[in-house]
């Protein structure tokens, strides 16, 4: 069985309970990993989401995510960003039914159907498999009570902490293990 290189994952990552995942925390920069192995990034979203003008950005952390990028298209993986994120026109990555040059393209998953709390729509970009080979993903079809920012919109549901915004739901994290297990690069 082949290992998986998990990069910027939180200190308590659920990640690091799953077998065969190498994960890459804060105090383990992910900017080291050299290896052969397929790899799942979550690079911070914050330079590059709907709130980005309101975020401090640092440009080393903004391109952790172009560092994922490239990473992925290497080695073969999945690099996990909000929808709408602003790195798939930065980094020209497709949408829709397209398939870049890399062979990558995105899948489009809400991490409700996978446990989280908020409906928190998240594209994936994939490099290594083609969209017909990707192993069947859980819908559930749990009531959505909390939403990820505050809004007069949201019609009194709770406002998910940082930490709740941050965390890869369980259900979500094996997928992705499953899947990049799966990958030929």
């Amino acid at each position: 069985m082949k290992n998986i290189s998990v990069l910027f994952v939180r200190k308590n990552s659920i990640y690091k309970s799953i077998p065969n995942c190498d994960c890459y925390d804060i105090d383990r920069d992910a900017l080291t990993c050299i290896n052969n192995y397929p790899v799942i990034a979550h690079p911070p979203c914050a330079p590059w989401g709907r709130l980005r003008k309101q975020a401090i950005i640092n440009t080393d952390i903004k391109n952790y995510a172009i560092f994922s990028i490239n990473m992925v298209r290497k080695y073969g993986g999945i690099v996990e960003h909000p929808s709408s994120s602003t790195l798939w026109q930065h980094m020209n990555l497709p949408t829709g039914k397209h398939i870049d040059e890399y062979g990558g393209w995105t899948l489009s998953i809400n991490q409700s159907w996978f446990g989280h709390l908020a409906e928190k729509k998240t594209w994936l970009y994939i490099v290594g498999c083609s969209p017909s080979d990707i192993p069947q993903y859980p819908i559930l079809l749990n009531a959505i009570t909390h939403v990820i920012s505050s809004s007069k919109k949201h019609t009194g549901k709770k406002e998910c902490s940082k930490k709740m915004r941050e965390e890869t739901p369980i259900l979500l994290a094996k997928y992705l293990v499953d899947l990049a297990m799966q990958l030929k690069k």
